[in-house]
């Protein structure tokens, strides 16, 4: 029972971490758009976007896309469930493959912690975004500072 409880305290902290990451670099979520270049040297660029499908009081619905123009192995679509009220984001899908909800049999095809590698993703996914220096550097600050 225990070991239960300390999977879930991991997976929310994740989650509360993915929400200040997102917060800070969409600015509080006051736009619909958000698009970012980066350039990683003269041929690789990527283009990096957050777009709010959905709209709520308390809830957002973001799909995050990045596009790399030498290559398209590195392009790639994430659906992010963001909690406002609980300040939690929570990866819904990546490249439109959710993963199985607990009480399904997990298939051979998803591994047993698909979910957390996802949302483990998305945390890395925006590191390298601000380590990179596309977002703003108050935001990058703000971040370290907390």
């Amino acid at each position: 029972m225990r070991n239960r409880h300390s999977k879930t305290a991991h997976h929310i902290a994740i989650c509360e971490a993915n929400y200040l990451r997102l917060e800070n670099l969409l600015i509080n979520f006051l736009n619909d758009r958000y698009k970012f270049e980066l350039h990683l040297n003269d041929l690789d660029i990527q283009y990096i976007s957050f777009l709010i499908l959905e709209r709520t009081k308390h809830t957002l619905v973001i799909e995050a896309k990045q596009n790399d123009i030498s290559s398209s192995l590195n392009d790639f679509v994430i659906r992010i469930n963001v909690f406002i009220d609980a300040g939690l984001a929570e990866v819904a899908s990546y490249q439109s493959e959710k993963p199985l909800p607990f009480f399904f049999k997990k298939s051979s095809i998803q591994s047993k912690d698909e979910k957390d590698q996802q949302n483990r993703f998305l945390t890395e996914w925006l590191e390298s975004i601000f380590i990179s220096g596309i977002a703003p550097k108050s935001a990058i600050e703000k971040i370290f500072d907390d």
